[in-house]
């Protein structure tokens, strides 16, 4: 597997597989699979576990990033496990392996970290421009609140209304065989 083939995906681990967040991650995680994407994400539950089975329908790699201090085993759609010994190594493997861009789907503060530290290591020219891009309008009020005092910021994240949009910012790669 190339690692510029890997897209990260951030979203809650609250997620029941019933509700309406959870079907859009596993679409999110079939989307980027079906265009020859492997997926990264925090490996447990929730969004994470849907878009680790979108992902695994659609006969992509998983890479589940999880953590020593959290108790719990990756989520069974998981390929290849990355454990860290903490949050902050856990957030760094998170954004390193996300060398082809970065999906946010709806969460709380954990998410938040994730979105936010990729939004600003790419702002700063730390990392290199990925597209960072938000599924449905819960991350957009945000954005335009931070955009109204740094309007260039706003411009670095790109929404979707659905997973299936998400082919406008990632285009189909070459599958190695």
């Amino acid at each position: 597997m190339s690692d510029r083939r890997v897209i990260s995906v951030f979203g809650s681990g609250d997620a029941r597989p019933e509700s309406p967040e959870y079907a859009a991650a596993e679409r999110a995680g079939q989307v980027l699979g079906s265009l020859g994407y492997a997926v990264a994400n925090g490996g447990y539950g929730g969004v994470m576990e849907a878009a680790s089975r979108g992902a695994r329908l659609a006969g992509a790699t998983v890479i589940g990033v999880t953590c020593r201090i959290w108790p719990g085993r990756a989520n069974a759609f998981v390929d290849r496990v990355i454990e860290t010994a903490d949050l902050y190594e856990r957030l760094r493997t998170l954004i390193d392996l996300g060398t082809a861009g970065y999906v946010a789907l709806p969460g709380a503060t954990g998410t938040l970290l994730e979105l936010a530290a990729v939004w600003e290591l790419a702002g700063k020219g730390i990392t290199a421009a990925r597209p960072v891009v938000c599924v449905g309008e819960y991350w957009r009020p945000l954005v335009a609140l931070i955009g109204q005092r740094k309007p260039p910021a706003a411009s670095r994240i790109s929404f979707v209304d659905s997973p299936e949009e998400l082919r406008r910012h990632f285009q189909p790669v070459r599958l190695e065989g």
